[in-house]
């Protein structure tokens, strides 16, 4: 389940991306099968040993094209190990909303992007987080958990402080919000009531099946309910002399 588009955010061949808190892997192993050359990084040692494991299952049974190069390494998204514009692309899904430094994430991606380059950023999306966390307290007050809610114009507004040019935002997982909303209403940690697991095998279904009605209904809930909000953005070119 991809929450970047890339149709609105297209890979070459051969790009150096760097999948910044990367989980389980989703974009990581997205961009690995379109060639790229990958490196997926998170603080958490455990899914980064399965992502380097799945990395190696797709080697194995030809599903990353020729040339196409992955990694999975442990580190700090406040002190990536890299050095200056080392990444054609940066993607950070689901990710901000956890750490208390936002501003220092974000220079940190600018920084590690070479100009021109491209980054994509998701967050929770302002509504549907707002009832996720009137609903329950335990949704957000864990360890680890959601420290804020963006609104659109302010994340766009800390891109832009951090120097970068946005150029496109949407909204994603319209069909993902109710169940979240049913998870908190009956437990976050209650999967056994009807309606979160008969939800849930909704989700199940589409995403193994996409069917055309489901791919339709969640096009027409995306703009009034999308769990997510992506944005998209471009480091600029330095202007003529600015280095001197």
């Amino acid at each position: 389940m991809l929450t970047v588009d890339f149709s609105r955010f297209p890979l070459a061949a051969g790009d150096r991306v760097l999948d910044l808190g990367c989980g389980a892997g989703r974009h990581a192993f997205e961009c690995y099968r379109r060639g790229a050359q990958v490196v997926a990084l998170d603080r958490n040692g455990e899914e980064i040993r399965e992502v380097a494991k799945w990395f190696a299952a797709m080697k194995e049974a030809g599903e990353a094209p020729a040339g196409a190069t992955a990694t999975a390494m442990e580190g700090d998204a406040l002190a990536l190990p890299f050095p200056d514009e080392s990444f054609d692309v940066v993607i950070i899904s689901e990710v901000m909303e956890h750490i208390p430094d936002d501003k220092g994430v974000l220079a940190e991606m600018v920084r590690v992007l070479r100009p021109g380059g491209r980054i994509a950023i998701t967050v929770p999306r302002y509504g549907p987080e707002k009832i996720c966390w009137a609903l329950s307290d335990a949704y957000h007050e864990v360890e680890g958990g959601h420290i804020r809610i963006y609104k659109a114009d302010e994340l766009l507004g800390k891109m832009e402080q951090a120097g970068l040019k946005p150029y496109g935002t949407h909204h994603a997982h319209g069909l993902h919000s109710p169940y979240w909303w049913l998870k908190c209403a009956f437990g976050v940690d209650n999967d056994k009531a009807l309606p979160v697991k008969a939800y849930h095998k909704l989700l199940v279904w589409d995403i193994m099946k996409k069917p055309l009605a489901t791919r339709l209904a969640e096009q027409a809930l995306n703009p009034v309910i999308g769990k997510s909000f992506v944005a998209y953005a471009t480091k600029p070119h330095l202007p003529a002399g600015a280095a001197q």
